[in-house]
């Protein structure tokens, strides 16, 4: 019974400390005018709309999501080892990296990675 009561103790006291040091240790932000202003992926919102958009911005993006989206499906693979045969998998997940390096030098040698032309 004791025990319980220094834990409930414990626990109120770590439960209304984290708050209170939250408050007290936070920043203030009213004056800091950087940090008020929205970030729209590096636009400065007080510019015009209609800026043109940078086309090795939106590749580097769309090639991220197409790596991201690999790993999404290469994990699973490692579930299908009990169901499928090692080698069938490994075969697969080869073949899926392979599609993805072909591209990525295809990429490369095209100069669409290149940042400076």
């Amino acid at each position: 019974m004791f025990i319980m009561l220094i834990y409930s103790l414990i626990a109120v006291v770590i439960s209304s400390l984290f708050p209170l040091l939250a408050f007290i240790l936070a920043k203030n932000y009213l004056y800091d005018r950087e940090k008020t202003t929205p970030f729209e992926c590096g636009f400065d919102p007080n510019k015009k709309a209609r800026t043109p958009f940078s086309l090795r911005f939106f590749l580097v993006t769309i090639l991220f999501l197409i790596f991201d989206v690999e790993i999404a499906l290469l994990l699973p693979l490692v579930l299908l080892m009990n169901y499928a045969k090692p080698l069938t998998i490994l075969g697969l997940s080869f073949s899926m990296t392979m599609i993805l390096v072909l591209g990525l030098i295809h990429e490369w040698n095209q100069g669409a990675l290149a940042w400076v032309s």
